[in-house]
Formats: structure tokens, C-alpha cells, sequence
């Protein structure tokens, strides 16, 4: 879990992708008390270093999304569309390996040896 956090390449469970929000959360809450953002209307420095620290925090929650959009063999892209989130929460993944990689929940199976097709028949 949390192998290549800020990569946009694989694929993740749901769980992981749940976590990956409470993380987010809470990393955007602690940015917030840390920086004063919102408290005060005229402060600039606050909201320079908070920019300065959204951009990471974004990036791995875009991320993390992808790869969730890979295990159900959807393109990235797909997390665009407004509260899509919530069926990356609930929508199971493929199961075996798809175009994106190996199944993370079943990691014990075993995936297509060279010699057969997605079918599971031997290649002539």
C-alpha cells in the first residue's frame, strides 16, 4: 500500500483510495491551521505558502485517483467528472490483470504467462 503514492501509473484498491482522502483531508486541515488561510482578509503570506503546499497535496489525490480509475479499467481522465469519486468508492475493480497491471486485491493469482491469450488458452 502507498508504494508510488505520487505516481499515475497502476492500479489501487478502494481502501487505499479511501485512506488517500482521509489523508488529504486531514493534510488540508493541518495547512489551513498552519497557515491561517481563511482566518484573515488581508494576510498575503499565508495564502503564498499555502498555494506553495496545495500543489503536492493535489497532485497526489489526482494520483491516487488515476490509479483507482486504472483498477476498474477506466482512463484517469474520468475522475473530472463531478462526484465520480464516490462510484471510484464503491465500484469494485477488475478482477485478474487488466490493460493498466495486476490485480492489487488478488495479488497471489498469478498473471498470463506469455504463451496464452486474456482468455486464459494457450497461444498457438
Amino acid at each position: 500500500m502507498f508504494k508510488s503514492p505520487f505516481s499515475f501509473d497502476g492500479r489501487i484498491r478502494r481502501l487505499e483510495y479511501g485512506l488517500s482522502f482521509i489523508i488529504y483531508f486531514a493534510a488540508y486541515l493541518l495547512m489551513i491551521m498552519l497557515t491561517g488561510v481563511g482566518v484573515e482578509a488581508g494576510g498575503g503570506g499565508g495564502s503564498l505558502v499555502a498555494v506553495i503546499l496545495i500543489i503536492p497535496m493535489v497532485w497526489f489525490l489526482w494520483a491516487q485517483g488515476a490509479k483507482r480509475c486504472h483498477d476498474i479499467n477506466r482512463s484517469g481522465w474520468m475522475q473530472i467528472i463531478p462526484f465520480y469519486f464516490l462510484f471510484l468508492i464503491f465500484q469494485d475493480g477488475d478482477r485478474g490483470r487488466n490493460e493498466h497491471g495486476s490485480n492489487p486485491k488478488f495479488p497471489e493469482e498469478a498473471d498470463l504467462l506469455e504463451s496464452e491469450t486474456l482468455d486464459g488458452h494457450l497461444k498457438n
